[in-house]
């Protein structure tokens, strides 16, 4: 569902010149299963993720999500993916049921198709207690778990998530985590970039581990604690990009 091979992206810079951002990466991510992608601040992954999105295009090599280019077919490449950050914005003077709706209907839903997902949706991520609320008036996590249901809305077969459960206390952060583990069960594709190791550990069946642009190891995390003959992931991490 995510085919990435040989991307890359540079960027004109005043003082360093031309950067790098990611040189060369390659992975895939297969239906119902969950790929992390993991590094350090700088690493890569943010800019890996906004070219799977079509934010930003890339200078070379090639990505596919869906089937789709996301260089080459950017439209259909968004009708197929939905997209989570720790940073996507809420609008303040509507309510969870008025923005999900929306977005629905961008997504080119109406009518009963709109209604039932919008039930499912808000039947999964547990928010019919606060459906009616204004954004202004929402905590941290319900405007967390309404910036999921409108990545799920539209019912995407590919999901992407960068520090999905960045800033939320414990409770939220866990059904966060449990909602994206349900996700893979319905065969969704899911690309999932975090700092917190323990979620990779929960959650990831196989892990990219991004270093300088470059991705310095691939695979399930077993194989790569047999490969580098480390036991603890936060170990192998460091080994790998210090």
């Amino acid at each position: 569902m995510i085919q990435v091979n040989n991307l890359r992206k540079s960027f004109r810079d005043l003082r360093r010149g031309l950067v790098h951002a990611i040189d060369g990466i390659s992975f895939e991510v297969r239906p119902g299963e969950i790929v992390g992608l993991l590094g350090p601040n700088g690493a890569g992954k943010t800019t890996t993720m906004r070219i799977l999105c079509t934010v930003l295009r890339p200078s070379g090599g090639t990505a596919r999500v869906a089937g789709y280019d996301v260089a080459v077919q950017p439209d259909l490449v968004r009708q197929h993916i939905g997209f989570l950050s720790a940073n996507t914005t809420i609008y303040d003077r509507m309510s969870a049921w008025e923005l999900v709706a929306y977005f629905g209907r961008l997504y080119g839903l109406g009518g009963e198709r709109l209604q039932q997902r919008l039930e499912t949706v808000f039947a999964l991520l547990q928010m019919n207690d606060f459906r009616d609320l204004l954004g202004a008036k929402m905590s941290t996590g319900m405007r967390q778990k309404v910036s999921l249901a409108r990545a799920l809305i539209h019912d995407p077969p590919v999901l992407i998530f960068d520090e999905p459960t960045a800033g939320l206390d414990v409770l939220v952060g866990r059904a966060v985590l449990d909602t994206i583990q349900e996700l893979r069960a319905l065969g969704k594709c899911i690309l999932f970039s975090t700092h917190i190791l323990r979620e990779v550990e929960r959650l990831c069946d196989r892990v990219a581990i991004l270093s300088r642009g470059q991705i310095q190891a691939y695979g399930t995390l077993a194989e790569l604690r047999q490969r580098y003959r480390q036991d603890d992931l936060e170990g192998l991490f460091f080994t790998l990009v210090s």
